[in-house]
C-alpha cells in the first residue's frame, strides 16, 4: 500500500467518517490502516532525522 493509498482506505463513500481501525491488503495478508499510518511517520522522522545531520554537517548549525 502506498501513501496516496492511505485516505481512498480511510474514507469512502459508504463509510465517509471512516476509522483507523479498517484494514487494507498487503499480498494476501490484512494489514490494519492504523499500523501503515504509524509505520509512515515513523519513516518520516527517520528520514527527516538523516536530513537534519546532513544540514548540521553542511552549515554546522545545532540542533533548531
Amino acid at each position: 500500500m502506498a501513501g496516496q493509498d492511505v485516505p481512498r482506505h480511510y474514507r469512502s463513500e459508504h463509510d465517509p467518517n471512516g476509522d483507523f481501525d479498517v484494514t487494507g491488503a498487503n499480498g494476501d495478508e490484512p494489514i490494519p490502516l492504523r499500523e501503515v499510518l504509524v509505520h509512515m511517520i515513523e519513516e518520516y522522522a527517520r528520514h527527516n532525522g538523516h536530513a537534519d545531520f546532513l544540514r548540521e554537517r553542511i552549515d554546522g548549525r545545532v540542533g533548531q
